[in-house]
This record gives C-alpha cells, sequence and structure tokens, in this order.
C-alpha cells in the first residue's frame, strides 16, 4: 500500500429507505473516482451485505465491519485490499465487509455498558485517516446501530433517493436524523448532496415531483439546492456490471450511465473543494 499521507474525507451514503440505490451510488462513485486517480475504501455497514455482496467479496468467514466496531481487531486488519487474489477488487477501490454479525452488535453493547454506542468507529476513522482519499460509510436503510456512529465520524453525509412514492418520507427521515446528528453529535457534520438515481428518461410525473421536492427541501444556508446537477438515468447496465463485481467503468466503459457517473464524481469533487475553499475563507476549521 502506497504510505503517502492522503486528505481523508469521510462520507457516510444514505437514506431511510432500501431500494434507493444508496450501495449501487457508493460504489459507481467510488469506481469513477478511481479513474480519476483517487483511492477509496467501502466499509459495508449494513447486515444485508449489499456493497460486500456487489463486489462479489465473502460474508461469512473474513474479519468484518463487526470487528471494526467492537474493536476486536484493529481497523487496518479488517480491509480487503487490491493484493487479495481471492477477491478481485476493482482498482482503487478497498472494501470491509459486512457479515450477519452486525446482528449480535445489541448483545455486544449489552454486554459492555462502559462503551459508547455513537462512538464506536471514531477510534477506527482515527486510525485509517491519512490511507485513503475517500472512506465510505454504506449505512443500512433503516436507523439502527450502525448508522449513528457513521453520522458521528462523518465529515459528510451524501443521499441517495429514486423515484418512489415512499422516496419523499424516507428522504426526510434521512433528513431529519442529520440534523439531529449536527445537534448532539457532530456539529461539523454537513450534507453535500443529493444523488437522483434510476430516473427514467423521459421523466415521469413521479420522477419530476421528486426533483421539485429535493430542489425545495434540500438546501444549504443560502438556499442554494444540494440535489446533484447530474441525475443518473434507469439502466440495466448497473445491476449486469454489479453480477460481474465490477464497477460500470470496468464492465461497460462507454456507456452513457459511465459516463454519468464520471459526471458525477466530477461534481462531487467540484463541490467538496468549493466546501474547503469556503471554510478556509471564513476561518472556520476544515473538514479533514
Amino acid at each position: 500500500m502506497n504510505e503517502r499521507i492522503r486528505n481523508t474525507t469521510v462520507i457516510a451514503v444514505g437514506n431511510q429507505k432500501g431500494g434507493v440505490g444508496k450501495t449501487t451510488n457508493t460504489i459507481q462513485i467510488a469506481g469513477a473516482l478511481a479513474e480519476r486517480g483517487r483511492r477509496s475504501l467501502i466499509i459495508d455497514l449494513d447486515m444485508t451485505s449489499g456493497a460486500t455482496k456487489a463486489l462479489r467479496a465473502p460474508t461469512e468467514g473474513w474479519i468484518s465491519s463487526f470487528e471494526l466496531l467492537t474493536g476486536a481487531e484493529n481497523a487496518e486488519d479488517t480491509i480487503i485490499t487490491n493484493d487479495e487474489p481471492e477477491v478481485p477488487l476493482p482498482p482503487n477501490i478497498h472494501l470491509v465487509p459486512s457479515s450477519r454479525k452486525l446482528a449480535e452488535l445489541d448483545t455486544f453493547l449489552a454486554q459492555n455498558p462502559w462503551l459508547i454506542h455513537q462512538d464506536l468507529l471514531i477510534e477506527p476513522m482515527n486510525r485509517l485517516r491519512g490511507r485513503y482519499d475517500y472512506i465510505f460509510l454504506d449505512t443500512p436503510p433503516q436507523k439502527t446501530k450502525t448508522t449513528i456512529p457513521a453520522l458521528k465520524v462523518a465529515d459528510y453525509a451524501v443521499l441517495s433517493a429514486m423515484p418512489d412514492h415512499l422516496a419523499v418520507s424516507a428522504l426526510a427521515e434521512a433528513l431529519s436524523d442529520i440534523a439531529a446528528a449536527q445537534r448532539h453529535a457532530n456539529a461539523q457534520l454537513s450534507l453535500l448532496g443529493v444523488i437522483l438515481c434510476a430516473v427514467p428518461r423521459p421523466k415521469t410525473r413521479l420522477a419530476r415531483e421528486l426533483v421539485a421536492y429535493v430542489e425545495r427541501t434540500c438546501v444549504d444556508a443560502d438556499g442554494q439546492s444540494l440535489k446533484f446537477a447530474t441525475e443518473i438515468s434507469r439502466s440495466v447496465a448497473v445491476q449486469e456490471a454489479q453480477k460481474a463485481g465490477q464497477t460500470l467503468m470496468q464492465h461497460q466503459g462507454d456507456h452513457p450511465v459511465a459516463d454519468e457517473y464520471r459526471a458525477l464524481a466530477k461534481e462531487f469533487e467540484e463541490r467538496l473543494n468549493a466546501r474547503r475553499e469556503s471554510l478556509a475563507t471564513t476561518g472556520e476549521v476544515a473538514h479533514a
């Protein structure tokens, strides 16, 4: 592993509803960032192991995010890197896999009452910062014992949504969780943006309503929309790439949706850089 110190940004990716492209966006953005020379770590904090399965990594028999959270193993020892021949991860993407052991987290906390639940990821992030350009915390769709620690340590949150009748209420709950985390645990946390994915072309009425809702409710302090301008079109190509355990950039790099993810990654980094410049200008402490 290249040991040069990197300026790590920790991103919690989520939504309160499952099946809205959260894990897909995490993997594909990491893949597009890899093409830009960035190295990312995906930490799968979902008991259903969505990111782990999509990257064709094992969900049993390996050290997982359960050991990372409980401190049973050093954080760096829970990582599957590109040097692992049994798990051919995409270039420049590393993974802390999930496992069904996450279901035991409540029992672990009950047996260790001196541990503070929301602080479980503080030490692991302290150990891993500087090793990656980005650490993506792939959170579960419901508010579980892994969601709150993720929001406690994240520099930014990114929300994922797709045209669905339940998407609006789920997005509202996710925004409420972020606001609660800002008040009670992590004042530095901010919403970087909202990704709209699986958007039909041409847009349906439901899709147009979702766009309008996001633009109206997901805004920064100046009232500017936090929806990413780049929208991800509906396509089976993404699912085909995941079946192969690859990013879309690897599997079908000339596909239009691959170009959309490239554009999204560019917009993602431009927005991060603008935030950092704004913080530097105002004299505030910038995110790591």
